[in-house]
């Protein structure tokens, strides 16, 4: 455990995200032995124009204007900050120098914010940990003040997608040998990372279990049996035929998804499906409610690059709460395989899935019933009563 340090950490998620954020867990975490300034996404010159009326773009424009305190305390030992500068949207350039010269002069940027920031809280000899941001975190480890170790730490491949694939595919192999070392959160992910830096490791997912100690009761307006899902519903992610095979060839059973959408899940069948219940955004303090909710969890994840090698923490979540858990076969899902039961997409074909009672051959997800896995799972919980019914 890293102890007695000043540490800086910047990234993708900002800690005023909506979600579960692992990099805020971690920074949670770190701050009970060290000193922690959490930085904020910047704003960026797009994002102030298309996405005025977002919360975290307010929270940045009231801190350029003055009106909100860039600096602000969560504990004693954790502040975070909302750097008072504008970035350039750059990602549209196609040339690779050109994106490279007017990519620094947004890392200086940043960089005199972060320096600023650290000397106000007295850092020194601070220790730089960049989640998985590759663009504005690239020449940051040569930028700040004292920084002498820096900590690349990647939990998805990020360069699989085609925004970050233009030009993260040469940037992010060369932010990873620079690093001291390279963290990851799954075994795949720290293999990608070994081919830049021999010093990369698999440190694993961690999950916040402290609200399991609490009573967290079901929501009861819903018909059992409820099949249901806590997370983004991005495409990018999740096979949406998939959920729609699942909603159509069992009209019987209720599908309810919990979380923010993107274009592709607003506009799908999906809402046009009785049995399919979309519940938005939710605090996170609802969460645990939203789970026991369900009879079966899923994650029907889409089988992709970014996908393969992504650490899904909700299967903690859910395991945490005595849930049967049915996902999608990837890579980094085979350490939970005792004790969920993983299937292929109808595209994918078949696959052994393992328990706690040993191999079990299962058919495909679509097989039949839409989702065979999810009817096993079904049969394997006890037989429940309706108790979702109003």
């Amino acid at each position: 455990m890293i102890r007695n340090r000043d540490i800086i950490i910047v990234g993708l998620q900002p800690w005023d995200i909506r979600i579960g954020s692992n990099c805020k867990n971690m920074a949670q975490e770190l701050c009970q032995y060290n000193r922690v300034l959490y930085v904020n996404r910047a704003l960026d010159r797009i994002s102030a124009i298309r996405s005025s009326n977002d919360e975290k773009v307010l929270a940045r424009k009231a801190s350029l204007r003055g009106d909100a305190n860039d600096l602000k305390p969560i504990t004693a030992s954790l502040w975070t900050l909302d750097p008072r500068t504008v970035l350039e949207s750059i990602n549209w350039i196609p040339l690779p120098s050109l994106f490279d010269r007017i990519n620094l002069v947004n890392n200086k940027r940043l960089a005199r914010e972060i320096n600023q920031a650290a000397r106000r809280l007295g850092f020194s000899d601070a220790l730089l940990f960049i989640d998985n941001d590759f663009f504005r975190a690239q020449y940051l480890p040569e930028l700040l003040d004292g920084v002498q170790e820096t900590i690349y730490y990647i939990r998805d491949n990020l360069t699989s997608q085609p925004y970050f694939k233009k030009h993260g595919v040469r940037l992010e192999p060369l932010l990873m040998q620079k690093a001291t070392m390279v963290a990851a959160n799954s075994a795949y992910l720290a293999a990608y990372g070994a081919k830049y830096n021999k010093a990369s490791f698999d440190i694993g997912q961690g999950c916040d279990f402290s609200w399991t100690k609490e009573i967290h009761p079901p929501f009861k307006d819903f018909k059992s049996p409820v099949i249901g899902y806590v997370g983004a519903l991005i495409t990018s992610r999740l096979d949406i035929s998939l959920l729609q095979q699942i909603a159509t060839q069992r009209p019987e059973w209720t599908l309810v998804l919990v979380g923010p959408e993107d274009d592709a899940f607003r506009n799908s069948a999906l809402h046009q499906l009785n049995n399919v219940h979309f519940m938005g955004v939710r605090h996170t303090t609802e969460l645990p409610s939203w789970i026991n909710t369900f009879d079966v969890c899923i994650n029907p994840q889409e089988l992709n690059e970014m996908t393969i090698g992504n650490y899904p923490r909700k299967i903690d979540e859910y395991l945490a709460l005595g849930k049967p858990v049915v996902a999608t076969d990837t890579v980094a899902m085979q350490i939970f395989a005792p004790y969920v039961y993983l299937c292929k997409t109808a595209r994918k074909g078949n696959v052994q899935q393992s328990n706690s009672c040993g191999s079990v051959p299962l058919r495909d997800w679509s097989r039949c019933s839409g989702v065979h896995g999810c009817g096993n799972a079904l049969e394997k919980a006890a037989p429940r009563p309706s108790r979702h019914e109003a």
